[in-house]
Formats: structure tokens, sequence, C-alpha cells
């Protein structure tokens, strides 16, 4: 009976990659029904086969942009409790008047709610982005910048990863490989209830997922680079100099402390994203700062 129940899940799953997540309720009742009638598998290894489809067709289902947008706001929430907010409306301002200028010439100019900015109360240097528009910066990332330029770069790059749906990629991989790797253990024998439940979990630990990666973890080398490029793009789209980023990125060198829980800890070194950046063959060159911009950027966060 095993090895029937395990065939019969195989066959189940091999149907849900063919059909797609539209008619896998459908599909998976008819079928899982026809292997009860006929001796195939027992009702309850049918309920099972039900639960397990059903959940890794969630796996493949596309996130909609207020789906996006609440899990933002959710991993939001996991942020300010590690860090406050920093009471000061002119900086968090000034933060949101560069933010939303260089979001709107983004590859993702519209999300659900738009694009939101905050300044952190921390010395740590660091900066998260997460799905669906909530870019967080600290103090001390922001005493890393040394001009408006610079400051555009670190928010260009965050938007990167919004655009590029880096968060939304590592939800996506963990949840269906942890999917998989249980239906790979369970595949020849009865789902009890604590297999369902590791399954619920696998499909309900979005929020875990990003936090994991985005605070804990960082993305990939790759993701990381790759967000610089879409920044280096971004600044060139609004004026800056892109020659920010790099300035920005020296001065992070000389600042963050080696081990530590911060930008150290989940990026690549600075001097790597300024090795990739110059060997990209991106001209990083521009014009000098208008005494507008210098003026408005030490009127607003000089200060901090």
């Amino acid at each position: 009976m095993k090895t029937r129940f395990g065939r019969a899940a195989a066959a189940a799953l091999a149907l849900l990659v063919l059909i797609g997540c539209a008619a896998v309720d459908t599909v998976t009742t008819v079928a899982t029904e026809v292997g009860v009638a006929t001796g195939t598998i027992t009702r309850q290894q049918g309920e099972s086969i039900k639960k397990s489809t059903v959940a890794v067709a969630k796996t493949l289902e596309d996130f909609t942009p207020e789906q996006e947008y609440f899990i933002g706001r959710s991993v939001g929430a996991v942020v300010l409790e590690q860090y406050k907010a920093l009471p000061d409306q002119r900086a968090n301002g000034y933060l949101n008047l560069v933010g939303q200028t260089l979001a709107q010439a983004s590859d993702m100019p519209e999300l659900f709610s738009g694009y939101h900015f905050l300044v952190l109360d921390s010395d740590d240097i660091n900066a998260f982005a997460t799905p669906g528009g909530h870019v967080f910066v600290t103090r001390g990332l922001i005493r890393c910048c040394r001009s408006e330029d610079a400051l555009a770069a670190v928010l260009a790059h965050e938007i990167g990863h919004i655009q590029l749906r880096h968060g939304m990629s590592a939800i996506e991989k963990a949840r269906m490989t942890e999917a998989l790797t249980i239906l790979a253990q369970e595949g020849l024998k009865t789902f009890g209830s604590q297999e369902v439940a590791q399954l619920t979990q696998a499909f309900g630990g979005t929020i875990s997922d990003i936090t994991n990666t985005m605070i804990k973890n960082g993305y990939s080398r790759s993701y990381e680079y790759k967000a610089d490029a879409a920044a280096v793009t971004i600044l060139r789209r609004v004026g800056y100099n892109p020659s920010g980023l790099i300035e920005m990125l020296g001065v992070m060198q000389k600042q963050m402390k080696p081990g530590g829980s911060d930008f150290a800890k989940t990026h690549p070194s600075p001097a790597d994203r300024i090795a990739e950046l110059r060997n990209s063959g991106t001209p990083l060159t521009g014009g000098p700062i208008p005494k507008v911009r210098r003026d408005r950027f030490t009127g607003s966060i000089g200060r901090l």
C-alpha cells in the first residue's frame, strides 16, 4: 500500500506541474476519488495527497501587488521592533523627497501603496528594503554620505532590490524547497497531522523568510551587485552623479567594524562592490553637484 501511495502522490505532483494552479483543486479531487474508489489508496491517503498538492500549488502562484504590500508592511514591523524610527520631520521629509524622485525613475515606479522612506535612529550602518516599497536607512549609514548624490545612491540601491523583487525571490525559493523536502520525506507514507502542520508552516513563513534573508543573512553577492547596477541606471536617469555610490562605499569601508551585525555581515565588502562597479564597463562619472543640492543636503541631514 505504501508503494502505491508513493506512486499516487508522485503522479499528483506531476499532474500539478503540468496543469498549473488554476485547476489543481478540482483535478486533484477527481484523481484521488478515483484512487479511493479503485482501492489504490485509502481515504486518509487521498486527503493527504490533496492537502500536499494544493500546498505545493501555493508556491507556484504569483503574488499580487497587494499581497506584496502587506508582506512588506509585516516585514517593516519586524524592522521597527529592532530599530526605532528617528522622530525628525525634516530628515524624513528630505529622505522621501529624494527617494520618491528616484523611485519614479526606476523600472517599477508604481506600487500598490507607493514607496515609503524612513530614517532609523541607530548608529549601525545599514539599510533595508521590503517588498511593497518600504525603505529604511539608519542614521549611521546616512553619516557615510558626504553629498546628496551619495545618499541618492543608497536609496537607489534599495529601490533596485525592490524592482528586482529580491525579497520575494527569497520567499518563493525557501517555501518551495521546504515543501518539496517534506513531500520527499513523506511520499512513501500517509501524511499525519504533524506533516500537514509542517507544510502549513512552510507556506505561512513568508515573513520570517524575508526578514532572515534581509536582516540576518543578507542577499547573495549576485543580488547585491545587481542592485548596485540598477542604482547606477536610476541615478543617471534622475541626473545624479553615479560616482556618489563609489564615494559612499569608500567612506563606509573606513567606518565599518569587521564582524559587525550591520552591512559588514549582510553585504559584500565595500571594496568588492567598488571593484565590481568599476569592472562593469559602465561610466561612473558625472557633472558637479549644484549648489542648491549641496545646501539642501546640509540643511536637512547635515546635523545627523
